[in-house]
């Protein structure tokens, strides 16, 4: 039992890159199965499954290397870190944030598009 679920998967998935690994297993929740969608839109992830309670996530490759290169937790249960569609606007780095708004989890781009703002999950390069 973890802490903090979503910042496990988000571990798991950024060591399972740094290893040559493909295929990512974790316990399912709904936030952790929203992230894993987002991350997927996003192509970071090729495939996601759900079966016995677990979510199968297939990093994505390109030129035999992981596009997942780095991974950063932002909000953790000790501070939670939130951001408004100015502060998004304003960045200006080819890192995707992952934002859990009242609207669901999505990434920073949706989020400026729809023009919500929220918690701060992660920042993926």
């Amino acid at each position: 039992m973890t802490n903090y679920p979503v910042a496990d998967l988000l571990i798991r998935l950024k060591n399972a890159a740094l290893a040559g690994r493909k295929v990512v297993s974790i316990d399912k929740t709904k936030l952790i199965l929203a992230v894993a969608k987002t991350m997927k839109k996003e192509k970071f992830l090729d495939k996601l499954e759900e079966k016995n309670g677990k979510v199968i996530a297939t990093l994505s490759i390109f030129c035999k290397k992981p596009v997942l290169s780095d991974v950063t937790i932002v909000s953790r249960p000790g501070l939670r870190i939130y951001m408004n569609v100015e502060d998004m606007e304003k960045r200006r780095s080819p890192e995707i944030l992952i934002v859990s708004t009242p609207n669901g989890v999505m990434s920073d781009r949706d989020a400026i598009k729809q023009r919500v703002g929220g918690e701060v999950i992660a920042r993926i390069l």
